[in-house]
């Protein structure tokens, strides 16, 4: 019993901060310099960052895994599917073109850094879809070890956090050239990298924005695994196989996709009695928050260092092109 709970301390950790988070996020001065509670919790797990312990890791991967995705599913609560349906094609359109032009300036750019093929891929992947779960996702069909893995996920959670933190500050700069909180939320959607910082920049300019925000990244989401099934098909064509020319495994079934869309389905039918539905919400919030801090307390240095300066290049480059080129493509497609 003691083992298991020790093997969770990082899960424990990541609930403690995210529920200060939440203490603190009302704060006047906080709210005032639009510091939400996600983003928030993400601040106190990099300022803890140093100081954690390996044996924290099974249970950081639990909270921004698991738990992550559940409260991503249990997010659909505040929706309905007619707020989902509302959006339309125009949202699968600029989604599919935010990804498939990310992933292939991430394989062009990655050759001139020369990076080798599964750093570039991961990272590329991580960038285009959404972050960590996509490096993940990706890493086995590939064949990359763990570091190659690590790194990738450090540069894409990194520059993620930076533009969650970017966003809400270029809404309030746009918004009197005309930029509405759904227009803003769709955008947010689009280009940022992990459903975490969506969410939480989402929740930084207002419900709207967050609604929209996380419906178009659940609509991105759900292009992982046509691009799974793609990049196997591609990396079996070109022959790039581990030596032991074992099959490829099957993509993950994005499961908390499915429940965001069956909880948005049961928020919109009538039978969940308002109170519990304001139970739920707090959960998900204190979910959510402990996701942003088992993040934050994953962004290692030493990493970093380690892995030089070509891979942070690449996710520093794609990062810019989401926001300027992702931005281009939501207002070519918006109008």
């Amino acid at each position: 019993m003691f083992a298991w709970i020790a093997g969770r301390a990082g899960l424990l950790i990541a609930l403690l901060l995210g529920g200060a988070a939440l203490c603190l996020a009302p704060v006047p001065w906080l709210a005032a310099h639009g510091v939400s509670a996600l983003m928030l919790a993400m601040l106190l797990g990099m300022a803890l960052a140093g100081v954690r312990r390996p044996g924290w890791q099974p249970g950081l991967n639990l909270a921004k895994g698991p738990l992550l995705r559940l409260g991503v599913a249990l997010f659909g609560l505040r929706l309905t599917l007619a707020d989902i349906a509302g959006l339309g094609v125009r949202v699968w359109v600029i989604d599919a073109a935010v990804l498939v032009s990310t992933f292939a300036l991430a394989q062009w750019l990655g050759r001139r850094l020369r990076l080798d093929a599964p750093t570039r891929t991961l990272i590329g992947a991580g960038s285009a879809i959404c972050g960590a779960a996509a490096v993940l996702a990706t890493q086995p069909v590939v064949r990359a070890d763990a570091q190659r893995a690590g790194v990738a996920v450090a540069g894409v959670t990194l520059f993620g956090a930076a533009a969650m933190v970017l966003y809400p500050w270029l809404y309030h700069c746009l918004a009197p050239l005309g930029l509405s909180e759904r227009a803003y939320g769709v955008l947010a959607g689009s280009t940022l990298h992990e459903v975490a910082h969506v969410v939480a920049a989402g929740q930084a300019v207002g419900a709207e924005a967050a609604a929209s925000a996380v419906v178009a990244k659940m609509l991105r989401v759900l292009l992982l695994a046509p691009f799974l099934l793609w990049l196997a098909h591609a990396w079996r064509r070109n022959g790039q196989l581990s030596a032991d020319g074992a099959p490829t495994p099957r993509p993950p079934r994005p499961w908390f996709v499915l429940g965001f869309v069956a909880a948005a389905a049961l928020a919109g039918s009538g039978w969940l009695p308002e109170a519990l539905r304001q139970l739920l919400w707090q959960v998900d919030a204190w979910l959510l928050a402990a996701a942003m801090a088992a993040l934050g307390l994953d962004i290692r240095p030493a990493m970093l260092r380690a892995a030089g300066w070509r891979p942070l290049a690449l996710a520093g480059a794609l990062w810019l092109w989401l926001m300027l080129g992702g931005g281009g493509i939501n207002w070519l497609l918006s109008r």
